[in-house]
């Protein structure tokens, strides 16, 4: 047992969890944090962000790529409230995050004192838990409890907040090892098996949905068995995107808005559909009267609350995913259905993902990363048209290799996940895959990339628009293009060059696959900037509040607007 102020107890509690990088920014109310952290700079590398979002966005990117927590700090007010954003994406793509910060001293609580904000209460619905510790000898209780919040059930973001006079305060403090964590006290049966297998050898066309739960219980393996058992046609959520190696035979593609027509027209041809670690989101779902109307449907789940929240199904297993899929292989003999299958295969060849080959397009720049790149690096992407053609074109055969804000759709949060993930594995390849809106939101985190020395490779597929609303535009409201059109005297490279990346500029179709080889080899940060047409669109597409089956291509589109 020693003394320790509480600053230090913040520090050690880290340690004893096995931190090994904070992503933050300092300021006066934290100052004694960053003061201790000075202390042990050679046990816990701090990464100073541009700005908070940043720094809780890295943090992001450092969990969903290593599948520890990730932690962020923060000073009070504004840089409390900066984290926001960063915390809501964790939260509604379940990935365990703890936030740290630190407030005015607890005689100025309440008294709208500088700085001041109940970052707690803020913070409130896109936590699991928010604490606020004015108690030095319930700090380290505190912080213990948080991390082990984040990782239990289902996994997502805990706030820690700490007076300023807190951190200072000494009390009596004691190592402790980390507590084990049991994902979740599995709510599920003998007899909930035993129907789920009862399901499998009825059906004679399953279909099997994987979602970013999948990811998150590192059951991907025993997905890849359990679905070569039943031999039964594998989609992804955009969250779930390498559950599943998408080089395998079973593999149909992402399903939902931007799915392939061979996924979603599985989903809506199935008698069984099983729905894994995935919440039935509107994006995936379209319209929830007609989603696999004429399946029965079962769904695996760690959250109770997600069951029959959007989709009614007709059973579901409560646990994690891991030892409900294992439990189920063991006592599953293969199943055949090769008339479904064959099904599904011509399906595949009749609907396949396509785009204009003769110029430099968004899937062309996706195609060419995914040929160049090894299988373990790691693709992240901002939010838009980008986003989509990465999760169709590119070929993710590892799970925790795609990064992207799912849920929350959050602008500006990849170059910043990017970091994260770069920071937690500097020999593999980091790609971030922009486009030229979301750049606008978080192009100061290049300074990060550049005083990090990061060899992280930033793509920006620039069309000059802000191109998913641009299509939604086009197709709805009748080409009246309010607010999205970006041309402007910006020179992204120059700005990129500024920060002191090394930046390329790529017009033409010939020109791509030499630059991003030349940064693939150097090493360092770099900067690509691909300007493509403003009128390029995502492919294929089911408009909101539609079926499935009713989802339509570009030669589709040209058919019935009869051209």
């Amino acid at each position: 047992m020693a003394k320790l102020n509480g600053s230090e107890i913040v520090i050690e509690c880290l340690k004893e969890q096995g931190v090994d990088t904070v992503f933050g920014y300092p300021g006066g109310a934290i100052l004694n944090i960053y003061d201790a952290l000075y202390k042990h700079q050679d046990e816990i590398h701090h990464v100073l962000t541009s700005h908070e979002q940043g720094a809780a966005h890295a943090a992001d990117g450092y969990a969903r790529a290593t599948g520890k927590v990730g932690v962020c700090f923060a000073t009070s007010g504004p840089g409390a409230t900066n984290l926001v954003t960063g915390i809501a994406t964790a939260h509604m793509d379940s990935i365990p995050l703890v936030a740290i910060t630190c407030n005015v001293g607890l005689p100025l609580l309440g008294k709208d004192s500088f700085q001041e904000i109940d970052i707690a209460g803020i913070t409130l619905p896109i936590t699991k838990y928010s604490f606020i510790v004015k108690d030095v000898k319930k700090l380290a209780a505190s912080i213990r409890r948080a991390f082990k919040i984040a990782q239990s059930g289902r996994p997502g973001p805990v706030l820690v907040d700490i007076t300023k006079d807190v951190t200072a305060a000494v009390t009596d403090f004691s190592p402790r090892e980390p507590e084990r964590i049991v994902r979740m006290k599995n709510q599920f049966n003998d007899g909930d098996i035993d129907n789920a297998i009862l399901m499998l050898k009825r059906s004679k066309r399953p279909c099997i949905v994987a979602g970013g739960g999948v990811i998150l219980s590192e059951a991907s393996e025993d997905l890849s068995i359990f679905a070569h058992k039943i031999q039964a046609p594998v989609a992804c959520t955009l969250m779930g995107q390498g559950a599943m190696n998408q080089k395998d035979e079973l593999y149909t593609g992402m399903v939902g808005m931007h799915g392939t027509k061979t996924s979603n027209y599985c989903v809506t041809e199935c008698d069984l559909l099983i729905v894994i670690g995935a919440r039935f989101s509107d994006r995936v779902t379209g319209n929830t009267a007609n989603f696999a109307k004429d399946a029965k449907i079962l769904q695996i789940d760690v959250d109770e609350a997600e069951v029959n929240k959007n989709i009614h199904v007709g059973a579901q297993i409560v646990g994690d995913a891991r030892v409900i899929l294992r439990k189920i292989n063991a006592r599953l003999d293969p199943l055949r259905h090769e008339e479904w299958f064959e099904h599904v295969e011509m399906m595949r060849d009749m609907y396949p993902l396509n785009y204009d080959k003769n110029k430099l397009t968004g899937p062309f720049v996706v195609e060419t990363i995914d040929r160049l790149t090894p299988d373990d690096a790691i693709i992240v992407t901002e939010v838009g048209q980008h986003q989509m053609w990465t999760a169709q074109y590119y070929s993710f055969t590892k799970p925790r290799t795609f990064l992207s804000s799912g849920g929350l759709g959050t602008m500006g949060y990849g170059l910043g996940a990017a970091i994260g993930a770069q920071t937690a594995f500097p020999d593999r390849v980091v790609v971030n895959i922009a486009g030229d809106g979301c750049l606008r939101m978080n192009i100061n985190e290049l300074a990060t990339v550049s005083r990090e020395d990061l060899p992280l490779i930033e793509v920006v597929i620039n069309n000059h628009v802000l191109g998913m609303v641009r299509q939604w535009q086009t197709l709805y409201y009748g080409k009246r293009y309010s607010a999205t059109v970006l041309r402007d005297k910006v020179d992204f490279c120059k700005v990129a060059e500024g920060f002191g990346v090394t930046a390329y500029r790529v017009t033409e179709k010939e020109e791509f696959e030499k630059v991003f080889q030349k940064a693939l080899d150097d090493r360092k940060p770099a900067f690509i900037e691909v300007v493509i047409d403003d009128d390029d669109k995502v492919f294929p597409m089911c408009s909101p509040g539609a079926a499935l089956k009713d989802t339509f291509d570009e030669t589709d589109l040209r058919l019935k607007e009869g051209r």
